[in-house]
């Protein structure tokens, strides 16, 4: 039923124009995109997976391998269509390349490259300076960002540019130290994305400008980790967006910053995605804490952030999925935990310890996370403990890059291969 109602919302706004660029930006609900996983984090950006029939087991018998293509160096996640599935890679330390398979078998039907790699700083050389962005697939174009603060527009049938935004040139703003990290966003006509020492907002069809805002240093502790999304709080859509020293909520029209809150982080390491729940905005950072932000509206129709809760628990990369609630998540002790977001308490945390990263997607029942060890887990969407259902080891490369779950297949990309996974249908 869920999926019924998913699907009936999405063909209304298809009607509408809403998704492919009508006369209005984005549409106060939740945006829910025709495409597979076009983005990162999925068709709304945050994990969730409508219409999922999931298995219950992991063993051989129920995720099988159905093919695997070996590509260069990347942490870039798969970017998954109606026939084809799109990667992006670093070769030889010189070229960033996207590549064009066939859904279904994995042939390769084009690939594209240019000149743009570029050295991270010593101290974090160890997990290598591969490019690290999730490119945004609109239905028709793909937009991909090169570690030298390059945007590049490209044709998703044929591979061909049709345009490029280098941000170091444009504005002169400082190349950023770890590359180009955050993944872009597309909005009815327009791609966001937090680059050129900024959050700016792009003309999806030709790359021009319209407004740069939450400027900064650039350079090393500047240029954002965290990738925006956008949502209805306190009754105004806007888009969240977190730099490396604050979180705010942005508005889509002008970039005028509605409300912000400065967040703690070791060195910057503001790294997650902000989630949702109601009207409050979760995040947690590496060296600071978690803490919900409770957005109100103000009697001039202003909007305040105050903080609901806060506490010591310690997120790291990974973005929590939310389900009625509550936050589950990786945290820096690599355990994974359940967070209730009213108040801040933790439900339940695991014992076992999983990798430095984990990827995770639901369904509304089922958690699937991979860590960056090549773990695939699968656990319950339980707030009151940690129950477990199925694990199995299924790379033996690191997997630092977000899955992408389409159907009854799901694509993991390894350091240096793509492999497509097909799952059986539950016998419940």
């Amino acid at each position: 039923m869920r999926y019924l109602a998913l699907m009936t919302l999405t063909a209304s706004w298809l009607n509408s124009g809403l998704l492919l660029g009508g006369p209005v930006e984005a549409p106060a609900v939740r945006q829910v995109h025709p495409v597979p996983w076009p983005q990162w984090r999925g068709p709304t950006r945050d994990g969730i997976v409508a219409g999922a029939n999931w298995p219950r087991s992991l063993d051989e018998r129920h995720l099988t391998r159905r093919w695997r293509a070996q590509i260069a160096e990347g942490y870039s996640g798969p970017i998954v269509s109606r026939d084809r599935v799109f990667t992006v890679e670093t070769r030889g330390g010189r070229d960033e390349i996207v590549r064009a398979f066939e859904r279904h078998t994995g042939k390769e039907l084009w690939s594209a490259k240019w000149a743009g790699s570029k050295r991270v700083p010593f101290f974090a050389s160890r997990n290598g300076s591969w490019v690290r962005s999730t490119p945004a697939f609109d239905g028709e174009r793909l937009y991909v960002a090169g570690m030298r603060d390059v945007l590049v527009c490209l044709h998703a049938r044929t591979g061909k540019e049709a345009w490029r935004v280098d941000f170091v040139k444009q504005f002169g703003t400082p190349l950023p130290s770890f590359g180009f990290v955050a993944s872009p966003l597309v909005l009815g006509d327009h791609v966001y994305v937090q680059a050129g020492a900024s959050f700016a907002k792009l003309d999806k069809r030709t790359g021009k400008v319209i407004w740069r805002t939450l400027k900064d240093a650039g350079g090393m502790y500047g240029s954002a980790f965290s990738s925006p999304v956008s949502a209805t709080v306190a009754g105004r859509w806007q888009l969240l967006v977190q730099t490396r020293s604050l979180l705010a909520g942005v508005s889509t029209g002008d970039g005028s910053v509605l409300w912000s809150r400065p967040i703690k982080a070791f060195r910057g390491m503001n790294i997650l995605t902000p989630v949702v729940s109601g009207d409050r905005v979760f995040t947690s950072s590496y060296g600071g804490g978690a803490v919900t932000l409770d957005i109100r509206q103000k009697p001039d129709n202003g909007l305040t952030a105050k903080i609901a809760w806060e506490n010591r628990v310690q997120a790291y990369m990974c973005t929590p999925v939310v389900i009625s609630g509550h936050a589950y998540l990786l945290l820096r002790n690599r355990r994974l935990t359940c967070i209730d977001l009213r108040t801040g308490r933790e439900t339940w945390p695991d014992r076992q310890r999983f990798g430095q990263y984990m990827s995770l997607a639901s369904d509304g029942r089922l958690i699937l996370g991979l860590d960056q060890r090549g773990q695939l887990v699968l656990f319950r969407a339980e707030p009151t403990k940690f129950k477990l259902v199925a694990q199995r080891k299924v790379a033996n490369q690191e997997t630092w890059a977000h899955i992408a779950v389409a159907g009854d297949q799901l694509f993991m990309r390894e350091l240096k291969a793509i492999s497509c996974w097909r799952w059986a249908a539950p016998a419940d």
